[in-house]
Order: C-alpha cells, then structure tokens, then sequence
C-alpha cells in the first residue's frame, strides 16, 4: 500500500519540474510551498484519490489537508533518494542522506537567534544586560526600535570650515554619530539597494576587544549582534555590490556560515588572508599569528562584473614587439584548442610550403578565421616555420584578477595604521586601526568613481578618509564619542589636503565635503550621563531628569528603585550606574521621524527641513 501511495505522490510532483534536479526531489522548496499554502500545489495533491484518502479530513464544509503530517512523510522517506545519479553528480556534505543545498536542517543555530538585541553602548569599556526582542513577540517593539529617526547637529564641512544646512543633496558625503543599527534602518528611507560597497571592521569578540557584553551568552549574543546588522546592510546594498569583512579566527568560520544564511552561500565570493604584521607574535602558544580574514560575499554574484586590480610591470615584462606591429607591445599565446573535444584539425601551409600540422587538441579557430588571422598579422609564423604563433596584445587587456593571500607590500600593516595616525593627532589615538594601502586596495577593486562606500563600524575614520582621496560617495557610521575627537577632525584634515597615507600615490591635493548629523538622542542622552558621572552626588541631578522627562521601563518604579531603597545608596558607583541603565527603556535611545511635529520637543524650522529633505518626504527640497 505504501508502494503504491509514493508511485501516486510521484506522479502527481512529475508535473512539477521546479520541484525536481534531474531524479531528486527538492524536498525543502516542496516544504516551504507547502507551508505558504500554494494552491496550485495543494490542489494538484488532493485530485488524487489515494492522497486525498491518506493525507485530508473530510470536514462538513471541505477537505483539510494534513500538510505537516505530509511533510513528515517527506523529511523521512527514503524513498526520494533512490537515484543513483545523485550520487555521480556531485560531492558534497549531506544530512540525512541529503545534499547541504537541498536541505535546511544543517544551519548554524545559536540562542537568541530569532531576535533583535536592544539598545548599545555609548562607551566601550561599559557593558550591560542583554534585552532580546523575539522578531514575532516583540513585533511592535521592534518596529519601533527600527522606525526611521530624526537628525539633529546637522552641519556641513568644507575646506571653508563648518556650516549649518537644512537641504541634503543627492552626491553628499554623509558621517552619523549613533548606534549603528538604529542608524542603518534610519538610512533604508534614501539608500536602499544604492550602497556599492561595505567594508566594516567589528569588534572580533576575542574578550579583549569593545565587545563587552553578557559573559554567559557572549558567543550567541555577538552573533545576534552582528546578524541584526548584517541583514540590514543587507538592504542597503547595491544588487551588483559587496560586503567584505574584516575578522580574526575567533569568530571567522561562525560568521562565514551566518553570512551564508543571510547573503546565501551561492554569493560567498572569497575568504582574503591580509598579513597584517611582519612581527612574530610571541604570546601564541602554538602558532605564531600575523593575519586577518577578510570575509567578501556579493548581494547578487550573477550581476557583478569581476574584480580587477590595475596590471603591474611585473604583468606586463613579457610583452615586446619584435616584429614593430603597429598595435604595440605583443606576448606569444596559445593557438591549441582549450576544448577537449573540439575537432577542428586541419593543416595550415606557410609561405615557403612548409606543411603545419594541427596540434593534438586541435586548432582553436577555423581555418577561415586562422587565415584571416594571418592576413591581419594577429598570428605569424615562427621564424622556422615549424608553427604558428597568436599575439596576446597589451593593448587588450584589462586588468589583473587579484589574489587571495595580500601581504604588507600593497596592503600595509597595522604598525604603518598607527604611525598614519600618529602623523595626523601627535599620538597614538586607536588601539587597531587598519592602514589606509589596505582600505585604497579594497575599494580600487570593489568599486568605481562615484560609487556609495559605507562603512558603519567607521572607527578612526579610515574607510571614509581613502573614500574621499579615491572620489568615491561615503557614509559612515559610529556610535562611540571618539567620532568628535578623532573620526571627524581627521576627515578634515583629509579635506585640508593631508598628505599621509594614500595621499601621494593618489596625488590628493585635499577638496571635498561631508555632512555631519547626530541621531536625536532621547534615553541616549540620559545613558552618556550616567556613564559620564565621576561620583554619587554627580548623579543626583541625572535622576532628577530622568525622573520628569526619561522613557523608563514599565516594570521598574525610578523613585523606589532610588530614594526609598535603602540598598540602592550602599551600592558602589558603578553599581548605581548599572541599576540605572537597567531603569531606561532602551528601545526608546532616539527619536522617531514620526514624532517630528509633536509640540512637546520643540524642533526647530531648521532640523525639520533638513530630515524633510534626507527622508525626501512631503514638503522636502532637495538640491
């Protein structure tokens, strides 16, 4: 009976190719239409008696189809791996019998992954208690947490210094001071699908690094972190663009699966070892360490052209011109078929009537076209007219394809970073920041002229200053105060025509602009005054605001927690300030766009005419 049932289960899916590759079925795309109740499907299913029998309800007002009982059956039958030719076809890993690709039950699985962390941090030496928005519980609180927001201290910076502005052009270089996934979502509104290239640097989560959250779920929870932000980037990003990221090995291969998920693993373009040192690095037990990943996936590899660097003299030291062709240097190439079983395989006479036989693969043009070849001099005879010879010009060819494994030579080292920095500020002002010949090499092969560069990890500013000596559209993103004291003021001195870095290879002469603007700090603006506070009594008058204008938690009473507790005075300083941080609402850290006409926050004309004009809503002018 069962035999019989399967022969009829086949006969109906045999009408649907989209759900086979040759013998095998595609169980998980079956899976998924099945529970995106496709009717054409379903329906199909059901016009079989003996499914209908098997696999429905008769119920007074119809059918009701047992569909998990149905993908029960098709998750543990054998019976759909019978063919042998999946097992010619290809190699691979498999689960349950089946290949990776055709299967969803090998993924990389974490706690928290279905969730969204709330809130950041505005210093990186102070950590907090994790809050996890479940995408389906939580939905409204997430979509206020990711709701566009308002953007205050707009001001424009040019070789004449700052201004204030209240129009956002098209072309604008952009900087934004806060937390960065609030920051991307903000950012959908104008640039989706515009973004060629991202590069980001993350903290590696290595326990040394800015990463200082929950000791308990750190793993997990820096995968939620960096999950939040990659599929938002993920919108941003041009369909003909990539992302490269920047990793130690703490993290690399977790994050290359969750990128596979995300970006899908048919995108993964390459992992780039960057030699980042030349020092031996004593304090590695086993193996002395001196590179980072660079981790490159495209948002649609089908749509992409390749990646080129410029041809080196290295590439070109072959090619001469014996012979004075007037289509310049020339390098002999090969006239032999590049197919195996190409069978054009005739013989070629020269002048003198030396008879030229076909080599073993076979010619690689017709003897028409070889013919014409020899008429144009695209192909000579050799001086002892033993063969032929093709001409490979210099003039033809394009770029080279660049290679995997970069050392300093071309992409700098982290000591190179730090003097740079140290060129700019007088002192060491980064723990580790990346050199400017690796970022010049990154967006030279990644991206033209003109293109959006965004970086929202944006650090000491680097991505940005090489964006702007390379004429290319950046935007960055940083949450940490830093951006004021070092992002920002470098920029500028990139704009006053600096010659570090890149700046002589490029022959940057300094120009350009960019727009700076902060997100609206609400509960924001209460967390940095905590954290800013150097004893008790300096946070008294934080809980006096916090008490008449913060977004607390609805769970927690702010007068109990600090006038009528006794405990709460007892406690360290630090203690208080965590107890503290734990009160605010964190979902609440900035201001929707939505709120932007409420009386109660007092925008002025001018903020209001700036976001009309970033978010290009009604009323907006735009440049």
């Amino acid at each position: 009976m069962e035999t019989k049932l399967l022969q009829e289960i086949h006969k109906v899916l045999s009408g649907f190719p989209e759900y086979w590759d040759g013998d095998t079925l595609l169980k998980n795309k079956l899976i998924e239409e099945i529970r995106s109740y496709n009717e054409t499907v379903i329906e199909a299913l059901l016009s079989n008696e003996l499914v209908k029998n098997t696999y429905s309800i008769k119920l007074t007002s119809g059918l009701l189809f047992k569909s998990e009982v149905f993908i029960s059956m098709l998750r543990y039958k054998n019976y759909w791996d019978n063919s042998y030719t999946k097992y010619t076809n290809e190699v691979g890993l498999t689960s349950e019998g089946k290949y990776l690709k055709y299967n969803t039950d090998v993924v990389l699985d974490f706690p928290h992954k279905d969730a969204v962390l709330e809130g950041g941090m505005t210093k990186e030496d102070v950590g907090k208690r994790e809050v996890y928005y479940h995408n389906v519980i939580a939905k409204e609180e997430i979509d206020t947490l990711f709701s566009s927001k308002i953007l205050r201290n707009v001001k424009k910076l040019d070789e004449r210094g700052e201004k204030d502005i209240d129009v956002f052009s098209e072309k604008e270089n952009l900087i934004l001071k806060g937390n960065n996934l609030i920051a991307l979502h903000s950012l959908k509104e104008r640039y989706a699908g515009k973004v060629k290239l991202i590069y980001i640097d993350p903290p590696y989560n290595t326990g040394g690094d800015s990463f200082r959250y929950n000791d308990r779920f750190n793993h997990s929870t820096w995968l939620t972190f960096m999950k939040n932000r990659l599929e938002a980037a993920k919108d941003l990003l041009a369909e003909n663009g990539s992302i490269w990221i920047n990793i130690d090995n703490n993290e690399s291969h977790y994050l290359n699966v969750l990128l596979d998920s995300i970006f899908e693993k048919e995108n993964f373009i390459a992992d780039v070892i960057w030699n980042h040192t030349k020092q031996s690095k004593n304090d590695e037990r086993f193996f002395s360490r001196h590179y980072n990943h660079l981790l490159v996936y495209a948002k649609n590899k089908e749509t992409m052209k390749p990646f080129e660097l410029p041809r080196t003299d290295e590439d070109n030291k072959n090619y001469r011109n014996p012979d004075n062709d007037p289509k310049g240097l020339w390098r002999a190439g090969d006239v032999r078929s590049p197919n195996l079983r190409q069978t054009l395989k005739f013989n070629i006479e020269s002048p003198d009537g030396t008879i030229i036989h076909p080599p073993e693969n076979g010619w690689r043009w017709s003897k028409e076209s070889i013919e014409e070849k020899i008429k144009t001099k695209e192909i000579i005879f050799k001086p002892d007219n033993s063969g032929i010879i093709r001409k490979i010009y210099l003039s033809d060819q394009s770029g080279r394809t660049p290679e995997n494994i970069w050392d300093s030579t071309d992409s700098g080292t982290t000591r190179e970073a730090n003097s740079e920095l140290k060129a700019l500020f007088g002192q060491s002002v980064f723990s580790t920041p990346k050199p400017e010949k690796l970022l010049r090499k990154i967006i030279q092969i990644a991206s033209e002229e003109n293109d959006i560069v965004l970086d929202f990890f944006l650090g000491t500013g680097t991505t940005a200053a090489v964006a702007m000596k390379m004429n290319r559209q950046f935007i960055g993103i940083e949450q940490m105060d830093y951006i004021n004291s070092v992002s920002v003021p470098r920029l500028q001195k990139v704009i006053e025509g600096e010659q570090g870095g890149i700046s002589e290879e490029v022959n940057w002469q300094g120009g350009g602009s960019f727009v700076y603007a902060e997100l609206y700090r609400l509960n924001e603006e209460f967390l940095h005054g905590i954290q800013a506070c150097q004893n008790s009594d300096e946070l008294e008058p934080v809980i006096d605001h916090m008490k008449k204008a913060a977004y607390l938690n609805f769970k927690v009473d702010l007068e109990k927690v600090t006038a009528e507790n006794e405990n709460f005075q007892e406690l360290s300083l630090e203690e208080q300030k965590d107890v503290l941080i734990q009160v605010l609402d964190l979902n609440q850290l900035y201001l929707n766009y939505s709120e932007i006409e409420d009386s109660q926050y007092d925008i002025s004309d001018s903020v209001k005419a700036f976001n009309y004009s970033f978010y290009q809503k009604e009323g907006a002018t735009n440049e």
